[in-house]
């Protein structure tokens, strides 16, 4: 299954990714299963949001 998610930049996958990390901790006792799901799944969008460059400003160009 694959999902395509449109958003306005890293700030908002970072949110996502912080927000998994919450729900896994969260559910730790009551479904550590669901929980590491959760956890390797925010380490993966981690993992590639470090894999993007950076981005340049006006500045930079100068």
């Amino acid at each position: 299954m694959a999902v395509v998610v449109r958003l306005t930049g890293p700030a908002d996958v970072a949110e996502i990714v912080e927000a998994l990390v919450a729900a896994a901790e969260a559910k730790e006792t009551d479904a550590p299963e669901l929980a590491l799901r959760w956890r390797w799944l925010a380490n993966d969008i981690g993992d590639a949001l470090d894999q993007l460059p950076a981005p340049t400003t006006a500045e930079d160009d100068q």
